[in-house]
């Protein structure tokens, strides 16, 4: 045999491996989007049932504390903790968390919401970086700013959870927006089963959308294409992915931007991690690991109907850092846990969500961009029959772009948040247009963040907020 017939071989082997790849990923994306319609169409029956009055008289709601850790947010926290403020919740507080902020984040807090140096008994003692000072609003009891040392999101929550005084804590980043009903829906997974210890709504893109008074008062998509392909990417992470894998009871993240805990057990494994940027799924992992140990009866949820608005990133360079960021944080965790892969002793979260996570969202990205490269060099040598080019642009394209469609459909039968005729036949303009050089730089970029996570690249970089776009009228 030759080195060129080798070749040839290897050649084949691996597009073949590429094949499998994309035709296993598709699958279990058909899987969880009917699972997730199923569970969606039940989910909104509820709803039509639900009333949110009902919720807020009931005596069993507990009270919650929403933990905002901000970085460099003068742009966007005054709006961020107006929208907190105007929440539909019995009791809560607001915990502010400025971590070390080099802008003017805590200038304009104070300013903005009267503050004034307090004093306030911490109730657990998870290390963090110093803390510089505690402020109390003079005008909201409820809120709060506490200033501390930079070290990083994980940190800032930690310091949030120590001075946590309620039962149930909020996760969230301080440039979200919280739709005003959006925390009694994610706390109701608490109410309706004891055994819950960690609930996460949906995240929803703010770019261009009018804002009023810290809420969302016209929903519109962004005018730039990048944004555009995120919102597209949100619903189809959202709607079609994790109401999928909570039907099957299979919830391995919530994100970090809109998040419920019960505040002992977090305690309890030891808070946050701040050895990784992926600190919102080392939790979940870490929570799986502390239960099934323990062999306590636990639930870790999703709701698909609570929304977090949040500004997504808008040049080429920001989102690719973040993508990066994500894929890093993707790689520290589940190689962190690597021993629950395959492992019975967690159930099924070893036996099947940490296994797809780890071979399909984890090293997918190697086998996809290189699966490009080869596909090609099939085509310029030739060893690429029609029948094969046919199979490949199917199970690579076209199946893609049916299960975005199919995402969209989702959000369209079930909460339409996009009212405008033009606004859906953009959604699914994008769900073709993203396979043409979108998706393949967004496989680039979690590449470079799967190598940077081998390399033990730390920090975050720096983060661009443009802020919303704010209507000041009455």
């Amino acid at each position: 045999m030759t080195v060129y017939q080798f070749g040839g071989l290897v050649l084949d082997g691996f597009n073949i491996l590429v094949l499998a790849y994309f035709l296993l990923l598709n699958s279990v994306y058909l899987i969880t989007s009917i699972v997730a319609f199923k569970a969606l169409r039940r989910y909104t029956r509820q709803l039509k049932s639900l009333d949110i009055q009902d919720l807020m008289t009931s005596a069993s709601a507990p009270p919650v504390t929403l933990i905002a850790p901000a970085y460099n947010e003068a742009a966007t926290c005054v709006e961020a903790t107006k929208s907190l403020l105007l929440l539909k919740y019995p009791e809560y507080e607001i915990l502010v968390i400025n971590d070390g902020s080099s802008d003017e984040t805590l200038a304009r807090l104070t300013e903005a919401f009267d503050l004034q140096p307090a004093a306030r008994v911490p109730t657990a003692t998870l290390a963090t970086a110093t803390v510089r000072g505690i402020y109390h609003s003079r005008r909201l009891p409820n809120l709060w700013v506490i200033d501390k040392e930079n070290g990083g999101k994980a940190d800032a929550l930690n310091t949030g959870i120590n001075y946590c005084r309620t039962p149930l804590f909020c996760a969230m980043d301080a440039d979200s927006l919280l739709e005003r009903e959006a925390l009694i829906r994610v706390v109701r997974p608490f109410l309706e089963d004891a055994r819950t210890v960690a609930a996460g709504g949906i995240i929803r893109i703010v770019n261009d959308c009018v804002v009023k008074a810290g809420m969302v008062t016209e929903i519109r998509m962004p005018h730039r294409l990048l944004a555009k392909f995120q919102v597209l990417e949100y619903l189809r992470a959202f709607m079609s992915g994790r109401m999928g894998w909570d039907a099957l009871d299979l919830t391995l993240i919530i994100s970090g931007a809109f998040g419920v805990f019960r505040r002992t057990t977090v305690v309890a494994v030891g808070g946050y991690s701040t050895d990784t940027v992926g600190e919102d799924m080392e939790l979940i992992v870490r929570l799986h690991r502390h239960c099934r140990r323990l062999g306590r009866p636990y639930r870790i949820t999703y709701v698909a109907d609570p929304v977090a608005w949040t500004e997504c990133p808008e040049t080429v360079s920001a989102l690719g850092r973040q993508r990066d960021r994500w894929q890093r944080g993707l790689y520290e965790t589940l190689m962190r846990h690597r021993d629950m892969l395959l492992n019975p002793r967690y159930g099924r979260i070893g036996m099947v969500a940490f296994p797809y996570f780890f071979f399909l969202e984890m090293l997918g990205p190697l086998i996809e961009l290189f699966g490009y490269i080869t596909f090609a060099l099939a085509l310029i040598l030739g060893r690429a029959s029609g029948a094969y080019v046919v199979v490949f642009f199917m199970v690579a394209f076209v199946f893609g772009v049916a299960l975005s469609i199919a995402a969209v459909a989702l959000e369209e039968i079930s909460f339409r948040r996009y009212p405008r005729f033009t606004d859906l036949l953009q959604l699914f303009g994008l769900a073709v247009l993203e396979n043409f050089g979108y998706r393949q730089l967004n496989s680039y970029w979690r590449l470079r963040g799967f190598f940077s996570g081998i390399r033990g690249v730390k920090g975050w970089g720096k983060i661009e907020r443009k802020g919303f776009a704010v209507e000041t009228g009455s």
